[in-house]
């Protein structure tokens, strides 16, 4: 598969073949690939906390304690806590993205940019090898909790959780704008 052709067709997956787990070797092949994205002055301001397998739990029972609060009536309460923590464990392998924050906000910003290209490389990468992916942003990644288990540290910001998985549904293509109609030339 071309790099056109694998930019073009990549999807973001959000149903995952349930019993068909991600070997844990692929996801660190990959991101020693991935990281070998555009960063200026090389900060290399990434950290990679993979979760599978039983560890998957900590994540989706976090999941539940944060939606369980969302809820006042406790029978829809603990519907949603249960929801979520389906949802999560529906997800065979997470690929949380943490992110040093420099104290400067020209670095925190090239460094934030050059994180987004490290997770955009592992997406078409593992797009490449047969793995879906989503890239997730959900405000449970902004808990203390979710921030305790996955081990975030002081002053670093999680750029995201990528789930990671073989597909079991592709969702078709969304129709993009032509670069054509976005873009201005100046030429004097």
């Amino acid at each position: 598969m071309g790099l056109s052709e694998v930019i073009r067709e990549r999807r973001s997956v959000h149903k995952f073949q349930p019993d068909r787990p991600v070997p844990p070797e692929l996801v660190a092949e990959l991101l020693d690939t991935a990281v070998w994205a555009p960063n200026h002055k090389l900060t290399q301001p990434w950290r990679f906390v993979v979760v599978h397998g039983e560890g998957r739990r900590r994540i989706a029972e976090t999941a539940r304690a944060v939606n369980e609060k969302r809820e006042k009536d406790p029978v829809k309460s603990k519907e949603l806590g249960e929801f979520f923590y389906n949802k999560f464990m529906a997800v065979p392998m997470f690929v949380v993205v943490l992110m040093r924050e420099d104290s400067q906000l020209a670095v925190r910003e090239e460094d934030y940019a050059a994180t987004s290209c490290v997770i955009h490389n592992l997406g078409l990468l593992a797009w490449e090898r047969g793995l879906g992916t989503v890239w997730e942003t959900y405000g449970l990644l902004h808990q203390p909790g979710f921030r305790e288990a996955v081990g975030a540290r002081p002053g670093e910001k999680i750029v995201g959780s990528v789930h990671i998985g073989y597909p079991a549904a592709v969702p078709p293509a969304q129709p993009r704008i032509p670069a054509a109609e976005l873009t201005t030339v100046i030429d004097a």
